[in-house]
C-alpha cells in the first residue's frame, strides 16, 4: 500500500477514496497453492482489462504488480494463500466530483487461503438457495469488471440464511439463473456441462472448467439456465478461486442427483488440483 510492504493490522484507508465512498474500484484476487500462483496471467489479463475499461491508470507495469503479488506472499510467508489486487478511483485533491481529477490508488495484499465451502460441505455438498433478487444488469454495470458491487449478493445471502440454505444464487433480469456472492454455477446432463452466460463474471475458475472439459473431450457451452434446468440437473458444482470446484447437493428442497458428490464432479476437482502443479497452469512464489 502506498509503495510500502506492512502487516495488514497496519493497513489505511483514506474514508474519501471513491473506492470506499462509491465502490469505485476495480479488482482481482489469485490464490496461491502449495507455493504456486495459479493461473496467474489470466487473472492479470483481467485486472488490467478492467482498469482500462474503468479509465485508470498506475504507476505499475505489469511486470512490476506481478512482483509485489509474489513479495506480499512470500513476506507473508504463507504457502497457500488468497491474494487480492485493487485499484480505487482513489480522491480528489480539490474534493471535486469529476473522475479525472483523482489519483489512483493501487492495493495488495496476502492472506491466508480460505474457500466458499468448508471441508464438511465439500465432502457432502452445497444447500443453495435460489434467490428472487436481480442481479445488476450488465446495461447497468460490466460484469467482465470484477467490482465490488455486492448489494444484490449480500441480500442474495440473507433470503439464503433466512432458507435455512448455505448460500445463494441470484436470477438475471429474464428470472434466468446467474450466479452466487463470489462464485459462478455449472449443471451436469446427460454428460454436458452448461453455465449461465448472461449478465455474470467471466470468473478465471469457469474458464478453467472449460479448458479442462476441452483436455477431457467433455461437451461444456454457456447460455440460459431456468430454475427447473438447474433442480433438474443430474449434478451441480459451482466455481471459484476461493475454494475451486465445489459441490452442491441440494437447491431449495430439490436434491440433486443422488443427493451425493458425483463422478464428474469429482473427476473435474481431481483434475483441476493436480494443475496446481503444472508449470503450464502455475508459477512459482519467489520466496527467497
Amino acid at each position: 500500500m502506498d509503495g510500502q510492504y506492512l502487516p495488514m493490522s497496519e493497513a489505511k484507508l483514506s474514508v474519501l477514496d471513491w473506492g470506499f465512498l462509491h465502490s469505485d474500484a476495480t479488482y482481482d484476487t489469485v490464490h496461491v497453492w502449495n507455493g504456486r500462483f495459479f493461473r496467474l496471467d489470466l487473472h492479470l489479463d483481467r485486472f488490467f482489462r478492467g482498469m482500462e475499461k474503468l479509465r485508470m491508470k498506475l504507476p505499475y507495469n505489469r511486470t512490476e504488480i506481478e512482483k509485489i503479488l509474489s513479495t506480499c506472499v512470500a513476506l507473508s510467508g504463507h504457502k497457500s494463500a488468497y491474494v487480492e489486487m485493487i485499484c480505487t478511483r482513489g480522491g480528489s485533491p480539490t474534493f471535486s466530483r469529476d473522475p479525472r481529477q483523482s489519483e489512483n490508488r493501487f492495493i495488495a495484499f496476502a492472506v491466508p487461503f480460505g474457500s466458499v465451502a468448508n471441508k464438511e460441505q465439500l465432502e457432502r455438498g452445497l444447500h443453495v438457495a435460489i434467490s428472487n433478487t436481480v442481479r445488476i444488469p450488465p446495461r447497468s454495470i460490466d460484469p467482465t469488471i470484477k467490482n465490488y458491487h455486492w448489494l444484490d449478493l449480500v441480500k442474495g445471502l440473507f433470503d439464503a440464511y433466512d432458507y435455512g440454505a448455505e448460500t445463494a444464487l441470484i436470477v438475471d433480469i429474464n428470472d434466468n439463473i446467474a450466479e452466487g456472492p463470489g462464485f459462478n454455477v455449472f449443471t451436469v446432463k446427460d454428460g454436458c456441462l452448461k453455465t449461465p452466460a448472461y449478465g455474470v463474471l467471466a470468473g478465471i475458475t469457469r474458464q478453467t472448467v472449460f479448458d479442462l472439459c476441452d483436455e477431457l473431450s467433455l461437451s461444456v457451452s454457456a447460455g440460459d439456465i431456468d430454475r427447473n434446468e438447474l433442480k433438474g440437473a443430474d449434478e451441480v458444482f459451482i466455481t471459484s478461486t476461493a475454494g475451486g470446484i465445489m459441490p452442491v447437493s441440494k437447491i431449495d428442497e430439490t436434491v440433486i442427483g443422488d443427493g451425493k458428490v458425483a463422478a464428474l464432479t469429482r473427476q473435474l476437482t481431481d483434475l483441476y488440483w493436480e494443475k496446481h502443479a503444472d508449470p503450464a497452469w502455475s508459477t512459482a512464489v519467489n520466496y527467497a
